[in-house]
């Protein structure tokens, strides 16, 4: 019987160390299946880097002073329309070194065709990525994504395609056109790419940026769609993106945020910037009044969603700790009385902990005046804004790269630094993209800022601003001495 023990014992332990091998391969399946599983349901995050990027300088007989103004208008528009569109020139803190297309520039409008709308395109756009082509030693066959964007000048073919065309790119390069998006649109294209990107390993994308004014000139007498006549000028921008691992250790940025706010919904919203027609039947971009609240509305909404991707937990603490505080005091009001006012003020966090370069859409110098004024930031942080819209005008979709080939070739920035670029515009649409140095930057390249003098900008904006607080205060006076004479009355 013993004997017979001893056998069962042994026969059990045989066939248990025969089991543990098929338990461990079966336990290595499971894992490897959920590993698997984990993979495809929530893949690794693919970084997406900017290569380089290039902006248009436009030739030297493209320059339109200020002071050809009246010279284009007269005869065209009712002397009370040229004042007017000259006093915004003076004010509005552009320079004499801003370009507008010869079709504009000839003063009449049969020259403003398709053709010469083509030839602003390939002026400003197609000689922008040659150079980009050039600096980056990327040929046009290597590129699967051309992105354009362009608000107001959409032709058949497209954009993209003529790209395609003039570069002879390859079949499987796949292009998109983005029309009617707006002064945010180069953000909007950018977060195209990256979501492109982000599913196409080993890829490369071309985003081209522009609006082109040459069929878009006002020559109507309703104000608030002449404005654009005196701020949009000719503009380009080219930027590549890639995810190749042969292209990281030479790339400029990683995408590292895009945050896009959209308050399409919003009826006042949507109207703020309209393309329509005037009484007359002419064409043109209406700003109606509400814009200046809108894209303040639209820029709270945007950093409330940044603010917890990009800045320290010390502000986010505070922003929270304010937003129970002015909840809380609302719902009683008794609490509201006994707490300090500038407690339940809206506190807006200190994004100057979150980024070391700012470049801020140059929709105009009160809206660089009111973004300076909302985040506090310094002189030298708007100083790319103020030289971009000093220099070029707005340029559109394409200002924050004007600004971000400012800042590289004036200051440079250091590796790790990070920079915020603020787009806004019809729709309305505020949108944010976060870049971040992967390296020292300093790019001498780009020739659209040769020459360029801060010193000459600063003394010139200084005197603008000194004008304007003196007419602010005549103003002032003025209105007070009326109210005390209605009072003795």
């Amino acid at each position: 019987m013993a004997m017979v023990h001893v056998l069962e014992v042994c026969s059990a332990a045989a066939h248990c160390a025969s089991a543990t091998p098929l338990l461990v391969i079966a336990a290595g399946a499971v894992l490897l299946s959920l590993a698997l599983l984990c993979y495809i349901l929530f893949p690794p995050k693919r970084h997406v880097y900017v290569l380089d990027f290039a902006v248009h300088k436009p030739h030297s007989s493209w320059r339109f002073p200020r002071s050809r103004i009246r010279e284009l208008c007269k005869g065209r528009f009712s002397e009370a329309d040229v004042a007017f569109q000259e006093r915004m020139a003076y004010r509005t803190g552009l320079s004499d070194d801003t370009a507008v297309c010869p079709a504009i520039q000839s003063g009449d409008e049969s020259n403003c065709t398709m053709e010469a709308a083509r030839f602003e395109f390939g002026t400003t756009c197609i000689t922008t990525v040659t150079e980009l082509f050039a600096k980056t030693g990327v040929k046009p066959h290597q590129v699967n994504f051309v992105i354009t964007n362009s608000s107001l000048f959409n032709p058949t073919p497209s954009l993209s395609a003529m790209i395609m065309n003039h570069f002879k790119m390859s079949g499987r390069t796949i292009n998109y056109s983005l029309g009617g998006m707006g002064c945010s649109a180069g953000v909007i294209a950018l977060d195209l790419a990256r979501e492109l990107l982000g599913q196409h390993p080993n890829s490369v994308a071309l985003v081209v940026s522009h609006e082109n004014i040459t069929n878009n000139y006002y020559s109507g007498s309703d104000k608030s769609m002449l404005i654009p006549n005196v701020l949009f000028r000719c503009n380009g921008s080219a930027v590549l993106l890639t995810n190749r691992r042969c292209d990281v250790p030479r790339a400029k940025y990683t995408i590292s945020h895009i945050v896009r706010t959209n308050l399409a919904a919003d009826d006042t919203a949507y109207n703020c910037v309209m393309q329509t027609e005037d009484a007359e039947r002419k064409v043109g971009v209406r700003l109606n009044k509400d814009l200046i609240q809108v894209g303040a509305r639209a820029l709270r909404e945007n950093m409330t969603a940044l603010g917890p991707k990009v800045l320290p937990y010390s502000e986010q603490a505070k922003f929270a700790a304010n937003l129970i505080l002015r909840k809380a005091a609302k719902l009683q009001p008794a609490l509201a009385a006994r707490l300090p006012a500038a407690w339940l003020q809206p506190y807006t966090p200190d994004f100057r902990k979150a980024f070391e370069h700012y470049c801020i859409h140059t929709g105009g110098r009160g809206i660089i005046d009111g973004l300076e004024k909302e985040m506090q930031l310094s002189r030298q942080q708007v100083e790319a804004s103020r030289a971009s819209l000093y220099r070029f005008g707005n340029t559109s979709s394409t200002s924050v790269w004007y600004e971000l080939a400012f800042i590289e070739s004036q200051r440079g920035l250091a590796a790790g630094e990070r920079v915020w670029q603020l787009a806004f515009g019809s729709g309305f649409k505020f949108n944010s993209s976060v870049l971040v140095a992967r390296r020292r930057i300093r790019d001498a390249s780009h020739a659209a800022w040769d020459g360029f003098d801060g010193e000459v900008m600063w003394r010139a904006l200084d005197e603008l601003e000194a004008s304007a607080a003196a007419a602010r205060a005549a103003k002032a006076a003025a209105a007070a001495a009326g109210g005390d004479k209605a009072a003795c009355s």
